[in-house]
């Protein structure tokens, strides 16, 4: 019996212990639960804070005036510790333009009709959220005039058109340097003698293409390098170089390396972002576009944008050419042209210049039901971004008396400042009031040593409203140009602008414009974290996209609401906006009576195994 309870006792004492193990492992186990619960959700926190911190700038109760938000940004605006790099893959990335992720996200494009070449932005989930890198061995670019011949090939590291054109004397690389003779495809001696050829068959004995002021913007379609445009500047004729990010590598990167106005684009589905009537020519050299395809519907486009009186150059084989293709084409031209009531201006071996009517009375005396038709009143004709294209002839109206010759026209009130609803009382204290904004800045820069004889070329103004800000600039005599960007929301103040005598573009600031990384020296943006703030978008993308456009060593400067520049101001070691900066109250005008602050600051020159 002792035996037997004796292994009672034992079994017992197993059981006890088994217990004991069993309670303890349950009891750990709980414990690493709750331990790893909890430091998750430190984790998630951290991640959260992080995310909080690179979004500080965008932060604001969206019924908050000026004053409470500047009690707010103590507590919520930290600011960035830093901003990631982007790979190196991405140093010429065009976020709205990328190839690589159309094929990523396997977008459906009609290549036939160049959809492929239009803008497809991405989703903000596939945004990359990190700083642009310059390429290696970047090299503060040669300033104006010398730059139009000449750039550093480490700027813009491709050599493939030098190669490709060499007969047609676009580029030639040497050495370290990248030299543009000035040749084109149809004017491989040089872009200036073409020129004058021009200028000669419009009945300008002297070969000046101006013809006294008259023709002051032009459309070069197809441009290469824009060597046509660079040398059109010489006759003080701004020239908006356009062509599309296709097989001819990085043209327009080289083209604004130069110093050169030029934009990406191309003729394909949508209209062009300008309003009508805001060139006085266009031009298509070798430009291989098929004008009468589709109803004649992109020569419809270059109608829309021409001015009464406008002139279409177009240098091409069809032209000159008697074989069975070219003939044809020429015939499908003519008969175009005809019906659109263009007629010739002037032909002369491998080009012809047509003219675009003056008034509505051509189209008025056609038969009924001639194609193309004239646009209906319900078509607006200045509606231009992310607008489809239009089958229709624009009808000539609403341009009153016409412009005046340049330079008179940049300060005379344009005809169409009524569609706006300003006098010209308003036109003047616009400009009054531009005037000293930007004696202001340059004053400022000069004393703080910021610019130099020809340090800034490329500018940049993100919401040109009349254009003042370029015209102050010309005042001055500056060796500049501007990209005048109006946004898509706001009023058409852009057809105000091209009728001044100056270039721009509609953007929608929630999205990536339409250039190559480091384009611009100078950023000038006048509301635009507003406008940003205001339409519910991400104010850090914005910078993330002025980082992008900005040239190393470019300089930016902002004016807005007191609080949005002081979040901004907070971030610049961040961005790298940091080699010098100040912040300044601004004074209250004839176009501003809110309280708003300055910023201007400049981006430092930097590798990524400088800051990583």
């Amino acid at each position: 019996m002792r035996g037997r309870n004796a292994d009672g006792v034992a079994a017992a004492q197993k059981r006890r212990v088994l217990l004991i193990a069993c309670s303890m492992v349950l009891m750990l186990s709980l414990l690493s639960i709750y331990h790893s619960s909890f430091f998750s959700d430190e984790n998630d926190k951290e991640i959260e804070d992080t995310r909080d911190e690179r979004s500080s700038v965008e932060e604001s109760e969206s019924s908050a005036d000026d004053s409470s938000s500047s009690d707010d940004e103590g507590t919520d605006d930290l600011p960035l510790k830093s901003i990631p790099v982007c790979d190196s893959q991405y140093t010429d990335l065009i976020p709205c333009l990328d190839r690589r992720l159309q094929t990523q996200m396997k977008i459906k494009l009609n290549t036939s009709l160049m959809e492929h070449y239009e803008r497809h932005c991405p989703p903000p989930e596939r945004r990359l959220n990190c700083l642009i890198p310059p390429p290696p061995n970047y090299k503060v670019p040669i300033r104006w005039p010398a730059s139009r011949d000449e750039v550093w090939q480490a700027n813009v590291p491709h050599t493939f058109l030098a190669t490709e054109k060499s007969d047609q004397h676009w580029m030639v690389v040497n050495n370290q340097k990248v030299n543009f003779p000035g040749g084109g495809t149809h004017f491989p001696d040089g872009a200036d003698k073409y020129i004058v050829h021009l200028g000669k068959m419009l009945k300008n004995k002297d070969g000046n293409l101006s013809s006294g002021g008259k023709i002051r913007t032009v459309l070069d379609v197809g441009c290469g390098v824009a060597s046509f445009g660079a040398y059109l500047l010489d006759l003080d004729i701004l020239a908006m170089s356009l062509a599309p990010n296709d097989v001819h590598q990085n043209q327009i990167q080289f083209a604004l390396e130069r110093g050169i106005p030029a934009t990406l684009g191309v003729f394909g589905t949508m209209r062009l972002p300008y309003p009508s009537k805001s060139f006085d020519l266009a031009h298509c050299s070798r430009c291989r576009i098929d004008w009468a395809q589709r109803g004649g519907i992109l020569l419809l486009e270059v109608d829309r944008l021409l001015r009464p009186g406008g002139y279409f150059a177009w240098s091409s084989p069809p032209v000159y050419r008697d074989d069975p293709e070219d003939a044809n084409t020429w015939k499908e031209m003519v008969d175009l042209v005809g019906r659109m009531c263009w007629t010739i201006a002037a032909k002369d071996g491998q080009t012809v210049i047509w003219a675009k009517p003056l008034t509505n009375e051509c189209y008025e005396k056609r038969e009924v039901g001639t194609e193309p038709l004239v646009c209906s009143d319900s078509i607006d004709i200045d509606a231009a971004w992310q607008e489809p294209m239009k089958t229709c002839i624009t009808p000539l109206i609403g341009f009153g008396r016409g412009l005046e010759p340049w330079p008179k026209r940049m300060s005379t009130p344009p005809p169409r400042l009524k569609d706006l609803g300003l006098n010209e009382k308003a036109f003047a204290d616009n400009s009054n009031a531009w005037k000293r904004r930007v004696e202001f800045y340059w004053k400022q820069l000069k004393t703080a040593k910021q610019v130099e004889q020809n340090s800034i070329r490329n500018i940049m103004d993100m919401n040109a409203n009349l254009g003042g800000f370029a015209a102050a600039l010309r005042a001055m005599n500056m060796p500049v140009w501007v990209m005048n960007v109006v946004p898509y929301s706001s009023p058409n103040s852009l057809k105000v602008v091209y009728d001044r005598g100056f270039i721009g573009s509609f953007h929608n600031w929630c999205e990536a414009y339409s250039t190559y990384p480091r384009t611009y020296d100078l950023l000038h943006a006048w509301g635009v974290l507003s406008d940003i703030y205001d339409h519910d978008c991400s104010v850090e993308d914005l910078l993330l996209e002025m980082d992008r456009l900005l040239r190393p060593y470019g300089l930016v400067i902002m004016r807005d609401r007191g609080y949005l520049i002081d979040r901004v101001s907070k971030q610049l070691d961040a961005l790298h906006w940091n080699a010098w900066s100040t912040v300044l109250d601004a004074e209250k005008d004839e176009i501003s009576d809110a309280d708003e602050k300055i910023l201007l600051a400049r981006k430092q020159l930097w590798q990524p195994e400088d800051i990583l």
